[in-house]
């Protein structure tokens, strides 16, 4: 044994072994520190979240080819609480450079802004019946037989989301529940309806490209277009004075504002605008606010 480690003091050995051992353990815990929080997870495979929370202040300044539809849509608001707050009456018509106010208060405040509607979209001027609006359509549906803009349809709202696994819809075109109400296309359900923070807002229906997409009930068009971010090619139809749907995502569409309706008719063909993959997003809004389409919709 060497000399030198035996002119070691008493206990000197112990000592470097255990800030050995500190060290190391200090080096381990270092390595595992980074909390698994900070590890973003995104599904792919959810459907995207919804663009349009209720906005409550400030102002927006009308641009060609916007309604009043579109703006009380985008913005979270019913139509009728949106042209009341700004003294608008019926038929709810609105002009480029117009102020809308979100907050009722008389002073000025910072503008929201907003994509601005394609330049090729007409100025309105629509009948009362579609709130004032025009746009620019490729051709119109066979049957164009006016009613009487259906009926509000008294459902609980539901409390919870509900897993987006793919289910078969196996209903029938054409099929109408009790209420008026059918299926807006045929296909896969993908995504479907959630209550909470910035989630899907409507359902979300897989198909192939082109095939048609339905009026889910009786009702009059106000609105048809793409002004809309997040929704590509959109059909909003007006059934009450409580209830509207949309029809998102549209490879084209081919009805147009102030046209009236049937439940079953063919209003668009799916496609794949402004999303990653060929879908229609239906929602259907109660006075303004997202209801889950499925307490509406007929049973699978």
């Amino acid at each position: 044994m060497s000399p030198t480690f035996l002119r070691q003091p008493a206990g000197f050995h112990a000592v470097k072994l255990l800030a050995a051992a500190m060290a190391m353990a200090s080096l381990l815990g270092g390595c595992s520190s980074s909390p698994s929080s900070g590890v973003r997870v995104i599904d792919r495979g959810a459907a995207p979240s919804n663009p349009n929370p209720q906005v409550t202040t400030g102002q927006y300044t009308v641009k060609r080819g916007d309604t009043l539809y579109s703006i009380a849509f985008r913005y979270g608001w019913d139509y009728k609480a949106l042209a009341a707050r700004n003294n608008i009456p019926q038929p709810y018509t609105i002009h480029p450079g117009q102020s809308l106010r979100f907050d009722g208060a008389a002073g000025a405040a910072p503008a929201v802004v907003s994509p601005t509607a394609p330049a090729t979209v007409a100025s309105q001027s629509a009948p009362s019946s579609a709130g004032g609006f025009k746009t620019t359509i490729i051709r119109k549906p066979n049957s164009n037989t006016p009613t009487n803009g259906g009926s509000a349809v008294p459902v609980p709202t539901p409390s919870q989301p509900v897993a987006s696994t793919p289910v078969p819809v196996p209903v029938p075109a054409g099929e109408r529940n009790a209420a008026g109400w059918t299926w807006p296309s045929n296909g896969t359900l993908i995504g479907k309806f959630a209550s909470n923070g910035s989630l899907n807002k409507g359902i979300d229906i897989a198909g192939n490209l082109g095939q048609p997409v339905f009026a889910a009930s009786d009702g009059s068009v106000v609105y048809a277009g793409s002004g809309l971010r997040g929704y590509g090619e959109l059909v909003i139809i007006k059934h009450s004075d409580t209830y509207v749907s949309a029809y998102g995502h549209n490879r084209r569409l081919l009805v147009q504002e102030g046209q009236q309706v049937k439940a079953g008719q063919t209003i668009a063909e799916m496609g794949s605008t402004g999303t990653d993959r060929v879908k229609l997003h239906f929602e259907i809004r109660r006075q303004g606010k997202p209801v889950d389409p499925l307490q509406f919709l007929p049973r699978r």
